[in-house]
Order: structure tokens, then sequence, then C-alpha cells
């Protein structure tokens, strides 16, 4: 049986993770069914796009490189900048459209994985957070990269392929769907 860290590790690469871009897939699927380009348009489909952004960066750093205080600020930093841009989106987008129970069940699920993603990664690596809380952070204000990855070597470019499939694809699809509507407008106008 492995030991709690890693048991912790592979949740968070086997489950977390797919569960997140599963979300962010059923998420796209409401956009798509409420016509997110003729109502709140482009501007909510480019704050999902930065949500993706700000998640998707610790996210990779967190896969190629040994946490350090570096690495859990950027973590703890870009959780927080995504749940503020989170709540701006829902308060944009809610007397705009309708947003459906399952686009609101994807998006607790957005919203709640990130943080539970974050509260592992700070378990793993305990004494880093408490270095950071303790501001004892000289020699840990760099980028070191792993010699040995978390889910073996295929992990990472698997990880990245069906991200890209499932991700970042659905959304660069949205933000052209709504951004044809914009100068469509534009152009009749």
């Amino acid at each position: 049986m492995p030991d709690t860290t890693q048991l912790l590790i592979w949740v968070m690469l086997f489950v977390l993770l797919p569960l997140w871009s599963i979300a962010g897939l059923l998420d796209w699927v409401c956009h798509r069914r409420t016509q997110i380009e003729t109502t709140s348009g482009l501007k909510e489909s480019l704050m999902h796009s930065f949500m993706g952004i700000q998640v998707g960066i610790p996210i990779v750093l967190c896969l190629q490189f040994k946490i350090n205080v570096l690495i859990l600020l950027i973590c703890i930093v870009a959780w927080v900048l995504h749940e503020l841009v989170a709540h701006w989106d829902v308060h944009y987008a809610s007397d705009i459209r309708q947003i459906s129970v399952w686009e609101m069940h994807a998006h607790s699920y957005l919203a709640t994985l990130p943080i539970f993603m974050l509260i592992g990664v700070i378990i793993i690596n305990w004494p880093v957070f408490m270095d950071l809380i303790q501001l004892n952070w000289q020699g840990q204000m760099h980028f070191e990269r792993l010699s040995e990855f978390p889910g073996g070597p295929v992990y990472f470019p698997i990880y990245i392929a069906a991200v890209m499939l499932f991700g970042v694809l659905p959304y660069f699809e949205e933000n052209i769907r709504c951004l044809r509507v914009v100068l469509k407008s534009r152009m009749s106008a």
C-alpha cells in the first residue's frame, strides 16, 4: 500500500485534475446551450479563458518544478485571483443570461477543486508552507526542475494533451464564436 503522501498525489493527479477538466467541459457545454455568444458574449468568454489560465499556470508549475516558496506563492496568488474573477464572472453573467442548474453544479466543482488541489500541495509540502508563513524565503525563490515527475514520465504530456482537447479547444471555440458575433454586429452597424 502506498504511503499517505503518495496516495494524495495520485488522487490529485488521477481524480481531482481530471474532474476539473470534466467540470470545465460541462461548463462549456452549458455556455453553448445558452448561446453565450448572443447574451453575455465575448467579455464573459474571455473571463472563462482567463480563469483557465489562472489555474493552469500553477498546475503546470507544480507538475514540472520542485515546490518551494516561490511556486507556493504563485499558486496562492493565482487561486485568489481565480476566485475574484469567478465572482466577477457570475455577478456579470447572472443578470444577462440564464445560468442553469447544471452550470451552477459545474461551477461548484470549478471553484472547489482548485482549493482542494492547493490544500493538497500545501499538505504534501508542509515544511515549505511553514517557511512561507514564517518568511523564511532565502534560497526558495527560484525555479528548480523536478528530476522525477509526478505520475511518471508520460503523465505530463498525456495530461497536457487532454487539457488541450477538453479545455483549451472548447474555450477557444467559445471565444471565436463570441468574437464572430461582435464583428458581425460591428459590420452591420
